[in-house]
């Protein structure tokens, strides 16, 4: 007899339903060529699991490339003007960073490629609707404060329930 585990959910849920929730990734000035979507799930254990697939990295052009970007979760009212009306990260329980609700995985970039999914209890879906997921020019530090400097805003996207 086989073990169910959430993975085998995870599974499911990426190839057999849609997202509760979406975000398409635009990039400024710094990455035009820059796009993508990030789903959101909902799933039985609580919490959300997130997909994100991004094309256009800044690293597209270097042969065999290999790069990390921070992407997080950022209050705000646009992404209209390169981004000047996102606010500082989502951040409900004001805990210090890299333990804010919107610090999420860091993409790895392959020649302007990234995908990767995983899952987090730190939010639900319900409070990520009107939120805006932002990708930086570089990796997150994972100690700076508050933001863990990750360079400029490169894309940005609002989470919009689906």
């Amino acid at each position: 007899m086989e073990n169910f585990t959430p993975r085998q959910s995870f599974v499911y849920l990426l190839g057999n339903t849609k997202p509760q929730a979406m975000a398409w990734v635009r990039g400024g000035r710094e990455a035009p060529e820059l796009s993508g979507l990030v789903k959101f799930y909902g799933t039985p254990y609580g919490g959300v699991l997130v997909e994100a697939e991004m094309f256009g990295l800044p690293n597209i052009n270097m042969q065999n490339s290999s790069g990390f970007y921070a992407m997080h979760i950022h209050n705000g009212s646009s992404c209209q003007g390169n981004f000047s009306q996102i606010d500082g990260h989502f951040n409900p329980a004001n805990q210090p960073h890299p333990e804010h609700a919107g610090d999420l995985l860091p993409l790895l970039g392959n020649q302007g490629y990234a995908w990767t999914a995983f899952y987090d209890k730190r939010f639900d879906i319900r409070e990520i609707i009107g939120k805006f997921v932002i990708i930086h020019a570089h990796a997150d530090d994972f100690t700076t404060q508050p933001s863990g400097n990750s360079g400029a805003m490169i894309a940005c996207g609002e989470i919009r329930r689906e």
